[in-house]
């Protein structure tokens, strides 16, 4: 995606009397006035620094109103729900977002839908599957020289310029958003990039948190996934942090996670907790 800036953004609650209403309407709204942002930057920056107009990012958003969890996602972050399963004592995975990645068959098959007459809407290059033969992604924010065809011109690097003309955006910055009523089994919510996904599946995910002890559990995730990283590698994990992070790219994707322990008692009450949201980092990995 040109220089990936992946984030993920938890909003944590969200009151009538504070914030107003929350409809997928807002979150849709808000997505769009953020990339027309963007865009407007890029157009600016497009003299002095065009290959700005090549880079993107992914968003996952979520946000608690009225009892009801909102998730929206562009591109191939994740949200996964940690719930409890009766008196068992035992957690169940559920994915509660909706990925935009071309290797996706249902992916692919929308791209095709939305441009029947191009059959290089999506290509296979090196096993992987890519829009255009470029990004995986099908849905951002920003990567406008996709979307725009007056940025897919000179100057930008050659490897990102269609052969051809562009009449319609390649790329969309148009959310999934899926909303779910908060039930009080439900424990945590794990945010994350698909640096996490690549090398951890649903389940050994919230399994992990569920095992572990609350402080530090997205660290723990990190871990486990860097593991992962070097197993497939056949090297040691230290070995693998050894490595200077401008090439460990080469390695594993960047991996970014939040995870959010569900307070069921704040949720009924509709307050924002004072401070809302505590963030701890874990840059060292």
């Amino acid at each position: 995606m040109g220089i990936v800036l992946k984030y993920v953004v938890f909003v944590a609650a969200v009151s009538s009397e504070s914030r107003g209403v929350v409809t997928d309407e807002t979150i849709q709204s808000a997505f769009r006035l953020t990339e027309e942002g963007f865009t407007a930057r890029v157009s600016e920056l497009w003299n002095t620094r065009p290959q700005v107009a090549t880079t993107g990012t992914c968003c996952l958003v979520g946000v608690i109103y009225q009892q009801t969890l909102f998730v929206a996602n562009l591109g191939d972050s994740r949200v996964v729900l940690g719930k409890k399963v009766g008196n068992t004592g035992g957690i169940a995975a559920i994915q509660l977002s909706t990925e935009h990645n071309a290797n996706l068959e249902a992916v692919r098959h929308e791209l095709k839908e939305l441009h029947p007459h191009d059959p290089q809407i999506v290509v296979l290059k090196h096993g992987v599957w890519r829009v255009k033969g470029i990004i995986q992604v099908s849905r951002s924010i920003g990567d406008v020289y996709m979307k725009h065809a007056q940025f897919n011109r000179e100057p930008i690097n050659p490897k990102f310029r269609l052969p051809e003309p562009m009449h319609m955006p390649i790329l969309s910055a148009n959310p999934s958003i899926l909303s779910h009523p908060i039930h009080p089994n439900d424990s945590f919510l794990i945010f994350a990039s698909d640096g996490l996904w690549e090398h951890l599946n649903n389940d050994q995910a919230v399994e992990i948190v569920h095992r572990s002890p609350r402080a530090g559990s997205a660290k723990k995730l990190i871990k486990a996934a860097l593991q992962e990283a070097a197993r497939k590698r056949e090297m040691r994990y230290s070995d693998l942090r050894s490595i200077d992070k401008k090439v460990r790219r080469h390695f594993h994707d960047d991996i970014t996670v939040i995870v959010l322990f569900l307070n069921h008692d704040l949720i009924t009450r509709g307050t924002v907790q004072n401070p809302p949201l505590s963030i701890r980092s874990a840059l060292n990995h």
